[in-house]
């Protein structure tokens, strides 16, 4: 079954989970983890992604995030691509270090933000990886520590998480434990990691013309966590994209079209754009190019990599470029 597309966009608040592939250890030890942190400690306030619980494990880890204007995507694949580099030459290891794409959750905040902080804090002691609530609160590689000020990261959010459970840090910080402590209980919750609608009644058309009366028949988009407003919001915005992307391949619309548009637009060879060339015209083409088959097309950032032969993170990087010049320049697909 092909997977789902990514749901992402500004200032929405994300559950992502990273795993090892086949279940190993992305962790081994305490270097590893601080790497991880430096990168999150750089690359957070540089995107400007909020960041309001997270919690590493052996082998997976989970966060839960605010995007930033760039989105989610990008904030995550500089993260992993970078420690995945780095993992390999230390443990002179090959191949990939995560289990396929890393899973993200969109939430609806007032509903689940606390419950997510909850429960992804509690992932240490579920793993009995600390023995109580007590060493949970100074264990270093959870954000559970930071909000009970044991330890100071200036890249997570701790005011605004404490600030929806009392108006002062310290009513807060009282609260925010008796609501943890409550929750060692109820042991896992799977219902915390996928819910909602899923548009698998013959699209989003089909889904909004059932009414607000049937949604609950629906089944659940593991992709969206939220009540039925929620998720119809939610896909109804994302349908843009998707319809945008209908309507380009409806009018014919495909990766050599976009090749006819960039070398017209920028007066260039079509062997110019696949020949690596770090000239600066052409390779503000070959960004524009990559950008408008992955974001316009659809194409995914792997094929684009065989397609152009480099690396799929250097594919993201045009992608990115791409993408600014697009703004910069005003740069339109179709005339």
């Amino acid at each position: 079954m092909p997977r789902t597309a990514r749901l992402d966009a500004p200032g929405v608040l994300h559950h992502i989970m990273i795993r090892g592939i086949e279940r190993q250890k992305i962790f081994r030890d305490v270097q590893d983890r601080d790497d991880f942190l430096e990168r999150l400690s750089v690359i957070l306030p540089e995107t400007h992604t909020a960041c309001y619980a997270w919690a590493f494990l052996d082998n997976h880890a989970h966060f839960l995030f605010r995007s930033g204007e760039a989105g989610i995507s990008r904030v995550m694949r500089r993260i992993l691509t970078g420690y995945a580099v780095t993992f390999n030459h230390r443990y002179n290891r090959h191949g990939q270090l995560f289990q396929n794409r890393y899973k993200s959750i969109i939430c609806q905040e007032d509903a689940y933000l606390k419950e997510l902080v909850r429960y992804i804090h509690l992932n240490p002691l579920r793993a009995r990886l600390v023995s109580d609530l007590s060493e949970l609160n100074g264990y270093p590689y959870c954000g559970h520590s930071a909000l009970m000020g044991k330890i100071r990261r200036e890249w997570q959010d701790t005011g605004y998480v404490l600030r929806n459970f009392g108006t002062t840090v310290r009513k807060g910080r009282s609260e925010y434990l008796a609501f943890v402590e409550a929750g060692i209980s109820q042991g896992r919750k799977p219902e915390l990691v996928g819910g909602g609608l899923i548009r698998s009644l013959g699209g989003w058309k089909e889904v909004k013309k059932l009414g607000l009366d049937r949604q609950d028949r629906i089944k659940g988009d593991e992709r969206i966590l939220g009540n039925n407003d929620f998720v119809m919001e939610v896909l109804g915005t994302a349908n843009e994209g998707y319809e945008r992307r209908y309507r380009l391949k409806s009018l014919g619309y495909d990766i050599s079209n976009v090749e006819r548009k960039v070398i017209g637009l920028f007066n260039i060879k079509k062997s110019d754009l696949y020949s690596g060339s770090r000239k600066n015209r052409v390779s503000e083409a070959r960004s524009l190019f990559c950008y408008w088959c992955v974001r316009e097309l659809g194409e995914s950032m792997t094929h684009m990599a065989r397609l152009l032969g480099v690396t799929q993170p250097a594919v993201g990087y045009a992608v990115e470029r791409g993408e600014l010049l697009t703004k910069k320049e005003n740069y339109n697909l179709i005339d």
